[in-house]
């Protein structure tokens, strides 16, 4: 295990993984057993997106269709099933600053270790597509100051996003971040980003960066080297297992449609044996024996 799992709390956890590995690689999740499987891959921390419990818990598109209550028990899962820490996607916290510190309070008590809220109307759409719409700094202003003081501790982690860049220019997203940094937010995430340099502004304000790597958007897919130098200080990859989770799966049920039977596909899945590795399952088997015999 990790030794950043050794630490208390969630938020210390996340702090301690970002000590250690710059840019820290946060992996999208869409459940339990994917948590699982990154843990196994040897992740530091998780990422939990608005978008994946929207196409993934609810086949629903990234427009503002979950709940809180939906995103906090998607999170409950993973975090009872890992001791890595989970950033969440917090998107523009669900209503008016009380929502937002109710917001903060209910995914610290599901196990996050920090969440970011992003600067967009609360009819919000995914940051890599036009349309943009962003509320005045006022505003967000003042969902960061309500999730600041209803943090859990100080090491939970408060992660402002700002959509400026495709709406105001790279000049009217510095304006924010620091308007944001003033608020409370701990981290800047500068949401679809078009070059290196881009960060590196953002960075000299004095705060560290989060970097979004989604695939088939605004970003190029930089490497981890590339990152690094421009003073990124965390990663994500929101989508990238589900969306190569999803291709398999469609290959698999037009296979088994069209042929009547999973024989060629067979090579492409994880065996039943893995499937155990990975759940401890045989574990789980003998404590059941252990039950059944006593």
């Amino acid at each position: 295990m990790p030794e950043t799992e050794k630490v208390a709390t969630a938020g210390a956890r996340l702090r301690a993984a970002l000590a250690a590995e710059r840019p820290l690689q946060l992996v999208g999740v869409v459940n339990a057993y994917c948590a699982r499987l990154a843990e196994r891959a040897g992740f530091r921390a998780l990422y939990l997106s608005g978008a994946g419990v929207a196409n993934a818990s609810l086949g629903l598109p990234d427009l503002a269709l979950t709940t809180l209550s939906e995103v906090a028990e998607d999170l409950r899962r993973i975090t009872g099933a890992t001791d890595l820490p989970v950033l969440v996607d917090a998107d523009t916290g669900w209503g008016s600053p009380l929502m937002i510190a109710r917001a903060v309070r209910e995914l610290a008590r599901a196990g996050a270790a920090g969440c970011h809220l992003e600067d967009q109307v609360p009819a919000k759409r995914c940051g890599h597509r036009p349309g943009k719409v962003l509320v005045s700094v006022r505003e967000m202003v003042s969902r960061l100051e309500a999730a600041a003081e209803n943090a859990p501790d100080r090491d939970f982690l408060l992660v402002a996003r700002t959509d400026a860049l495709a709406v105001e220019g790279l000049e009217g997203a510095l304006e924010r971040a620091q308007r944001y940094i003033e608020a409370g937010a701990q981290m800047i995430f500068l949401e679809a980003a078009s070059s290196l340099e881009d960060y590196r502004r953002v960075e000299a304000l004095g705060i560290p960066v989060l970097a979004n790597l989604t695939e088939f958007g605004c970003t190029p897919l930089f490497t981890l080297e590339e990152l690094h130098r421009a003073g990124v200080a965390a990663v994500i990859y929101p989508l990238s297992a589900f969306r190569a989770m999803s291709r398999a799966a469609e290959r698999v049920y037009e296979t088994i449609r069209r042929e009547g039977t999973q024989r060629s596909v067979l090579g492409s899945m994880q065996t039943r044996e893995e499937l155990y590795a990975v759940l401890g399952y045989r574990d789980w088997e003998e404590k059941a024996d252990r039950f059944l015999q006593s």
